[in-house]
């Protein structure tokens, strides 16, 4: 599925939790790949690009604008080049909202290894399901420094 909006057929109150807050500013998009989806994100830096790909990872299974910043959460990762990094900061989000915390963002802010999350716990009843991502991949993984900071990276859904 190309482009960087789902259709998730929200709910009027879900509308209107989106409707109370700015819209985000998306720099990612979704592309086609055969059984699983490539994340493509971009930013004015390499830490804008790296938490726009978080912010699309969450994208694929809810819509984020209806996610309301009620609490924080942070996480930490480490690698020994820029790729493992990258998959380890995926991999640590994804772990936070697998295995306890439930919680999904709405916006993020990166220090070197550490990032902030502002958003809230994850309910069906608040937040529309899209595809549960189930593991990130090094396949095809790529981060490109060249004329903007972009990255990619290839979900298991």
């Amino acid at each position: 599925m190309a482009g960087d909006e789902r259709d998730y057929n929200l709910t009027a109150e879900q509308r209107a939790t989106k409707a109370k807050y700015p819209p985000l500013n998306k720099k990612y998009e979704y592309l086609d790949h055969t059984a699983d989806v490539q994340l493509h994100a971009w930013g004015d830096t390499l830490e804008e690009a790296f938490e726009q790909c978080v912010m699309a990872m969450f994208g694929y299974m809810t819509d984020t604008e209806t996610v309301e910043p009620l609490d924080t959460v942070e996480v930490e990762a480490e690698g020994h080049d820029m790729l493992s990094l990258l998959f380890h900061f995926l991999d640590e989000w994804l772990y936070k909202f697998s295995a306890n915390e439930f919680f999904i963002p709405r916006v993020s802010v990166l220090f070197c290894s550490i990032s902030i999350l502002w958003g809230e716990e994850f309910s069906l009843q608040k937040h529309p399901q899209g595809t549960e991502v189930k593991a990130i991949t090094y396949s095809a993984m790529q981060i490109c420094e060249e004329e903007k900071p972009e990255v990619f990276v290839i979900i298991d859904i």
